[in-house]
């Protein structure tokens, strides 16, 4: 293994050893560094031992890197940032490839909105399929029954490599195509209409390369499994199975992660067409435009880019590109605050930084732990829904956002803080 690490990491140790840098290091019996944003937030053992994992494999550039938001994931950390010479772990991507966050800007200020904001959650509602009925068949509430002309469209821009990655593998086809583009999707997918510090009316959004892109993400892990063979038993995780650059599968896969990310960003940009559409057409909401300051950033891709002087594979599993001067969008909880920011382009977290506030506990914990009352008081000043389905999404299920920004407050500056006034969960 090679580890090129800079002389002046810390000695290795079994914990975290504080660095004046802004981050901690993490080091186990072998392998690579992790540099840590955890200072103030913590991260939980299960997901300390997934980032010790990561780093044992033999082709990691230079160290891995976590984000404040970090927190036990599928195969890999959420919340990690993963430098690769010559490799790719499918699972170190996901199955929700391309996820991501889009906002928009409007000329609206709070002046401009309802005091009853009921029927503007309504109108996106309608205007958005989201939620997931009937197993996900043709009946889904959260689906396209007859896809609008912009949804085919788009669609029509995205099938000719899509039929073609189905020839070489028939089982990453999925029924749902055109049906999914501009829908939400479940979980902690939300759509939201938020003000800024200055009063300014935001629209926000959340969601990926829905079932197709799951689909890809689970039969490519399942095709990395298989190719390592007797292999596999070497790894500290099964789940961290790889494909090796040159080969057919790494091609294949390269190209699928690429065509699902460009499926999500463009279903991302349908919603917010939809979104600002079914605003427009709301009761006393004034003529407004929504195209003054937009970002759209994926949080759980893989791409080609220059580190440390060589060009390596960065994956980032739950978090985003902050290269300097970049863009990003940072989501509190349901009921917290949200942040625009602009990347300082630190070297050390390879130009990121968290997606989010990122879990305090699982799903299941959180709808034992918390009261239905408990939700409704800490959704009070947003218009949302407040029934036991979406306990697990419920503010104290987050790690404090205010806790996560300070970690990072190295690798990006606050361009605008944003507060929900409407919320629509997936």
């Amino acid at each position: 293994m090679t580890n090129d690490t800079p002389a002046d990491d810390t000695a290795a140790h079994d914990s975290a050893a504080l660095d004046p840098a802004g981050y901690e290091t993490i080091r186990g019996d072998s392998g690579v560094p992790v540099k840590a944003w955890i200072r103030g937030v913590g991260v939980e053992e299960q997901a300390e031992q997934q980032l010790r994992n990561v780093a044992q494999l033999p082709f990691i550039h230079k160290w891995v890197a976590a984000m404040p938001d970090v927190h036990w994931g599928y195969g890999a950390t959420i919340g990690s940032v993963i430098p690769t010479h010559k490799a790719i772990v499918p699972a170190a991507v996901g199955v929700d490839i391309g996820c991501g966050m889009m906002a928009s800007r409007t000329t609206l200020t709070a002046e401009d909105l309802p005091d009853n904001l009921r029927p503007l959650r309504n109108a996106i509602e309608r205007a958005v399929p989201h939620g997931r009925s009937a197993h996900g068949g043709r009946r889904d509430k959260g689906s396209w029954h007859d896809p609008p002309k912009t949804a085919l469209k788009a669609w029509r821009g995205l099938s000719l490599e899509f039929d073609e990655m189905v020839e070489k593998h028939p089982h990453v086809r999925h029924g749902r195509l055109a049906e999914h583009l501009g829908t939400l999707g479940t979980g902690n997918h939300f759509i939201e209409v938020c003000l800024d510090q200055d009063d300014r009316v935001w629209f926000m959004l959340h969601s990926g390369s829905r079932g197709v892109g799951n689909r890809i993400g689970t039969y490519f892990i399942t095709k990395a499994r298989k190719e390592m063979g007797d292999r596999l038993g070497e790894l500290p995780d099964k789940d961290l199975a790889y494909f090796i650059e040159g080969s057919v599968l790494f091609d294949d896969y390269v190209q699928a992660v690429g065509w699902a990310q460009d499926f999500a960003r463009r279903n991302r940009i349908l919603m917010m067409e939809n979104v600002v559409e079914a605003v427009t057409r709301c009761k006393g909401i004034p003529r407004f435009k929504a195209d003054v300051e937009a970002v759209n950033c994926h949080h759980n891709y893989v791409q080609r880019e220059r580190h440390y002087g060589a060009d390596v594979w960065v994956t980032r599993k739950g978090a985003v590109r902050a290269g300097l001067g970049e863009m990003g969008i940072i989501p509190g909880s349901m009921g917290a605050k949200s942040y625009i920011v602009r990347g300082k382009g630190n070297p050390e977290s390879f130009e990121s930084c968290s997606h989010g506030a990122g879990r305090a506990m699982s799903r299941t914990k959180a709808r034992k732990l918390f009261s239905l009352d408990e939700h409704i008081e800490a959704t009070a000043h947003v218009e949302c829904r407040k029934d036991l389905s979406v306990i697990d999404e419920t503010p104290a299920a987050y790690k404090p956002i205010d806790a996560v920004m300070e970690a990072q407050k190295d690798l990006v500056e606050v361009a605008h803080t944003l507060r929900q006034v409407v919320c629509v969960k997936g």
